[in-house]
């Protein structure tokens, strides 16, 4: 059994030399980045007592990045002291990550493979799933493997769609068809999840559902907000029991 679906990989992968490219195909995580990182920072402060002052607030955390794509994440986290991996099962976006890396020379561990077949001594302390499991074709899979890689009391972040007739209506007419802020076909609408099933699916392997809290895009300003609406993008923290 397999979290990877290799359309998806070979969708991305074709995309992979534009991951830096903040007018390109990536363009809305480009503009979602400095909310999303605000929200993990907040949160990282608020879970392990962190001092919220230090410029290397991050130094004592081990952080998994899965399905980390160029390392939009992982460059930002990284600044702040953590020790990052980044995984993907897409080469050509593993090796586009390293490259940023070594151009702002940062030591960033990255590893072209999927949850399941990581092996690592350690667990780490933060896992994050940011815009990934939408693409996932077997996600009980994907949490289980990542309650193996994870520290007891350990924090998880999940980013991604609701599944209703508004995320439909938004995040792909909308977004791919209308606006084309995405190429058509990113998104699979039937691989999205309402937070209940996803909480469901947290609860079978061992994870409580912490938080949850919706993003939304504010298309005058260009800028994404934290929301108490979750109907369409929302971000959940679990943590490990």
């Amino acid at each position: 059994m397999t979290t990877v679906d290799k359309k998806e990989i070979e969708k991305f992968s074709n995309l992979a030399k534009d991951w830096w490219n903040p007018n390109g195909k990536f363009k809305p995580l480009h503009h979602f980045n400095p909310t999303r990182i605000k929200f993990i920072k907040e949160k990282l402060i608020s879970h392990f007592g962190l001092d919220a002052k230090s410029n290397q607030l991050l130094k004592k955390i081990n952080i998994l990045d899965i399905g980390c794509g160029g390392g939009l994440l992982c460059e930002p986290l990284k600044r702040l002291g953590a020790t990052i991996t980044g995984i993907d099962a897409s080469q050509s976006n593993i090796e586009a990550a390293k490259l940023h890396a070594r151009e702002m020379n940062l030591n960033i561990n990255y590893i072209c493979t999927s949850p399941e077949n990581l092996k690592l001594k350690n667990k780490f302390d933060v896992i994050l799933n940011m815009e990934i499991v939408e693409h996932v074709p077997n996600v009980n899979l994907f949490i289980q493997n990542c309650s193996k890689l994870i520290e007891k009391k350990g924090i998880m972040f999940v980013a991604t769609i609701n599944k209703n007739l508004k995320s439909y209506l938004y995040a792909i007419l909308g977004a791919e068809y209308i606006l084309r802020w995405l190429p058509i076909g990113t998104h699979d609408w039937n691989k999205f999840l309402t937070p209940q099933e996803l909480e469901s699916i947290g609860k079978k392997n061992n994870f409580i559902m912490d938080e949850l809290v919706g993003m939304k895009f504010n298309l005058l300003l260009k800028e994404w907000k934290k929301s108490s609406d979750t109907s369409v993008n929302y971000i959940t923290t679990f943590l490990k029991d």
